[in-house]
């Protein structure tokens, strides 16, 4: 079996992020690999700056979105596992061998995820549970201004101290893919454009009966809302979109539709305040990192 491991990187002008995922990804592991560029429409040239003897470059054809760009750049990849990542994530030394002696813990693990830092030392709620009506209900209503409320608590599972094992789903941003599952499932759900794509792959791979595992012992910094910050807006839009999307799929038939239809008007509601109040979308804040992770 290929024993290199394929690296896709979807850039949409990605400036000096990418340089920096690219000089930190060299420590994070032993194994060969290589990288791909899933670019969509970059315009600053660093993606072009980037290919060298591991680093080729796909271009898309447009802005894609997310999921659809990262489809393209696993294609025709025989090897066993797969890893998908933003370009403005920093490894950690020996991060991505961590997330790999995981794998071989975890047998039926389609899809790990690290432990994620914010700039600022915070730990980035990555993997959560699915959510459910009650869940989400209570996290967006209250997750924004009482971040220690009980649904938010059940929904994030990096709070107090976070341990090695399966959960519902993991943050896009990086993921370590077991081909095989990835490919069983189709890969990522084209027509979300931005979010929740990885939300909906994890449902699919737990489905199939593989699992979505969180290993704190790998740690990432995530810069975060780089592409998104220049279109804060629409993306806000896309946000909701995607979030009516997927909770009207796991509501599906005519007997739910009263329930599909206050999903609607409350995630509209939502969305005009969150373009009011920055709070609402920006959501519960993070967890205080340094103490836990060095724990981990």
């Amino acid at each position: 079996m290929n024993d290199v491991l394929r690296v896709v990187v979807v850039t949409y002008s990605p400036g000096e992020s990418l340089g920096h995922f690219l000089d930190t990804l060299r420590t994070a592991t032993r194994r060969p690999y290589e990288v791909v560029l899933a670019d969509n429409g970059s315009t600053d040239g660093a993606p072009e700056a980037a290919v060298g003897a591991d680093v080729r470059l796909l271009r898309t054809g447009g802005n894609l979105g997310y999921g659809k760009a990262a489809n393209l750049g696993a294609s025709g990849f025989e090897g066993e596992w797969l890893v998908v990542a933003n370009p403005d994530v920093t490894w950690s030394p020996g991060s991505l061998d961590a997330l790999l002696d995981a794998a071989d813990r975890w047998p039926r693990a389609g899809c790990l995820g690290p432990a994620i830092r914010t700039p600022d030392e915070q730990l980035y709620p990555s993997a959560r549970a699915f959510p459910s009506l009650g869940r989400g209900i209570g996290h967006a209503t209250f997750g924004w201004w009482w971040p220690a409320n009980p649904w938010t608590r059940a929904y994030r599972a990096e709070a107090g101290s976070p341990v090695e094992g399966t959960t519902g789903w993991l943050s896009g941003s990086c993921m370590l893919l077991r081909r095989e599952a990835f490919a069983a499932v189709g890969g990522f759900d084209p027509s979300y454009f931005m979010y929740c794509e990885d939300m909906d792959l994890c449902r699919r791979l737990a489905e199939s009966g593989w699992s979505n595992v969180y290993v704190p012992g790998a740690v990432i910094t995530h810069q975060g809302g780089h592409a998104t910050s220049r279109s804060a807006g629409p993306m806000l839009r896309e946000h909701h979109r995607a979030l009516y999307r997927y909770l009207s799929r796991q509501y599906a038939g005519p007997a739910w539709a009263p329930v599909r239809a206050l999903l609607g008007v409350g995630l509209l509601l939502r969305y005009l305040l969150a373009a009011r109040v920055r709070a609402v979308g920006e959501g519960a804040a993070p967890t205080r990192s340094a103490d836990v992770l060095e724990e981990s």
